[in-house]
């Protein structure tokens, strides 16, 4: 066989198992965090998601190290975290070997014990570099925005111990208080502008989703123009995904509203198609004590049930909230007068709730959702035609 040709045989080969051995690659994650005890089991949480994840991997500390292995289609942004404990480490994973060192301190909060990690350094994972670099501004806008508030710390003070309404309304009318406005105005232009910019820079791969992702807590109809913006590789990305299917979720207008049986704050149950009987029309209104909007828009629900309760209007709250004191505590103080239940079974998942407050009009008679976005002032014209 002519050398040339042989050489370039060999060649093709090892291409070929190079190829193969990259395609077929598994990551190894492994390292040391000090503050954790023999045998803490270690947990990776998909992060990312704008859902509460499940636990996809497990490991526990022995001799002060940890472990995980697994393949990986893509890299993907994870949570570390130590089991049944608040406080996570966020690490990009990829098929490669990635090492971590960090610490971890337990703290007390709220009766809740949480872990702080510091300390953190990472390699063997470039995709976690890139994380790092392509995120940083987030840690810069983090440093503002605990700047302006400390900056304001006195007014915002005064306004949140103010003994009456009143009060607080005169405090937001002074200088310092307007200054504090400007600022957070400031602020959150300055971030969402910044913000885009990250997120178009890399609109052509499945970076542009996750820096999305990362960037926004929610998403509304705003962000539809700059996810059209994504090419076809990162619309169909894992990351892309995720986004369209928050920015274009399955909704339950114009079907049936899902039946429930809940509990209200007295364990007595109350079943949806029940409180149906005898309706014109019915808002399901899921929030939590948690919630600001949420809180804020009760006086108007009140204002609501005042006018149309008699004309047929009926209303069902459904709390979001995991700590049952906090809810009560809330009922407690916001005196709502019609049916207040507990979401227990998923029932917010029925009517795919992402983001609260989510407020529901149902047509009594059909049983069939009418719409979904209706909140202050549209949800106030909208039963105003509905009762006329």
């Amino acid at each position: 066989m002519n050398k040339s040709i042989s050489g370039l045989v060999v060649f093709i080969f090892i291409v070929m198992i190079t190829a193969c051995s990259q395609k077929n690659a598994d990551y190894t994650f492994s390292g040391e965090i000090s503050g954790l005890k023999e045998g803490t089991k270690l947990e990776l949480v998909p992060a990312a998601t704008h859902n509460e994840e499940e636990p996809v991997a497990s490991a526990i500390v022995s001799n002060g190290k940890f472990e995980f292995s697994g393949k990986l289609e893509e890299p993907r942004l994870y949570y570390l975290q130590v089991a049944d404990q608040l406080g996570v480490l966020k690490i990009m994973l990829e098929n490669s070997e990635i090492s971590l060192k960090a610490k971890a301190v337990f703290q007390e909060s709220n009766n809740r014990t949480f872990v702080d990690f510091s300390d953190v350094q990472v390699s063997g994972s470039n995709a976690n570099d890139l994380y790092m670099e392509k995120l940083a501004f987030k840690s810069k806008f983090g440093a503002l925005h605990e700047k302006y508030y400390k900056d304001h710390d006195a007014i915002l003070v005064a306004v949140r111990n103010a003994k009456s309404k009143a009060i607080a309304d005169s405090l937001r009318n002074t200088d310092d208080y307007k200054a504090f406005a400007q600022a957070e105005k400031d602020f959150f232009t300055s971030l969402e502008k910044t913000s885009n910019e990250a997120i178009l820079a890399n609109k052509d791969s499945w970076w542009g989703p996750l820096v999305m992702l990362e960037s926004m807590s929610y998403f509304t109809d705003e962000q539809i123009p700059l996810y059209e913006q994504f090419s076809e590789t990162a619309k169909n990305s894992y990351y892309g995904q995720l986004v369209k299917k928050e920015l274009y979720p399955e909704r339950v207008v114009g079907k049936q509203a899902p039946e429930f049986t809940l509990a209200d704050r007295e364990g007595k149950t109350f079943n949806s198609l029940e409180l149906m009987e005898g309706k014109k029309y019915i808002l399901i209104d899921f929030w939590a004590s948690w919630c600001g909007p949420c809180r804020r828009e009760i006086p108007n629900l009140k204002h609501m049930y005042e006018l149309y309760a008699s004309k047929g209007l009926q209303i069902i709250s459904i709390s979001k909230d995991e700590d049952r004191a906090a809810w009560l505590k809330a009922l407690d103080k916001e005196k709502m007068a019609w049916p207040n239940l507990l979401n227990k079974n998923d029932i917010d998942d029925l009517y795919f709730v992402k983001m609260i407050p989510a407020i529901f009009l149902v047509d009594a008679s059909t049983g069939k959702v009418m719409d979904d976005k209706l909140r202050g002032e549209g949800l106030d014209q909208k039963l105003k035609e509905l009762f006329q």
